[in-house]
């Protein structure tokens, strides 16, 4: 079984590249929506974060994301330090899920995570994979979902440029194209992928 990690920038269209890949056949673990559920759930990670912005940023169980956000990406402090109270517990999630699809007999297990390079989970993966969009269109995806420029740019800057993405990237798929063409890219590249030669990854 294959671990194909896929990431890019916000907007670049990584979770349509992830869903085409579904539907090729490829079990999908999603990281960034893990994250989500662990600060719902999780008791430890309810109270670091309550810990770091204060037991107002819950209503109940659910976090007030948008201020997260907001702060964290104001904060590099605090961004590192919500990063180390969720990432190790995503990482063990994704391990459950490895065992899971090599039981299932799944031909490739693929990791979405924005921010896969920077959380140390590129090391978790065989291959991966960067998407990669034109800003300006970037940009127009996200204003339509209701962020503001300010808040795009926020967290445009806080990720990895697409030439550093580029460069740590085993593959690179442009979405700036059509859906049809982005499902033949998509395919292309999970050929190349299953058809290459399997190695170890270190651990």
């Amino acid at each position: 079984m294959r671990v194909i990690g896929v990431t890019g920038g916000i907007g670049s269209g990584k979770t349509t590249v992830c869903n085409i890949l579904g539907s090729l056949g490829c079990e999908i673990f999603n990281a960034d929506q893990v994250a989500k559920e662990l600060q719902e759930t999780d008791p430890e990670v309810i109270a670091g974060i309550k810990a770091l912005f204060g037991e107002e940023i819950y209503t109940g169980n659910v976090p007030n994301r948008k201020k997260i956000a907001q702060l964290v990406f104001n904060d590099k402090e605090k961004l590192m330090a919500l990063n180390r109270l969720i990432h190790p517990k995503v990482f063990a999630r994704f391990h459950e899920a490895k065992l899971d699809a090599e039981k299932k007999g799944a031909h490739a297990l693929v990791k979405e995570a924005a921010i896969l390079f920077e959380s140390g989970g590129n090391k978790q993966v065989d291959e991966t994979i960067a998407v990669l969009a034109d800003k300006a269109l970037r940009i127009k995806r996200l204003e339509s979902k209701g962020l503001t420029r300010d808040e795009i740019e926020q967290r445009m800057s806080a990720q990895l440029s697409d030439d550093e993405l580029r460069q740590r990237a085993d593959y690179v798929i442009e979405n700036c194209g059509s859906l049809e063409e982005l499902q033949s890219k998509v395919k292309k590249t999970l050929e190349k992928i299953l058809t290459s030669t399997p190695f170890t990854i270190s651990r």
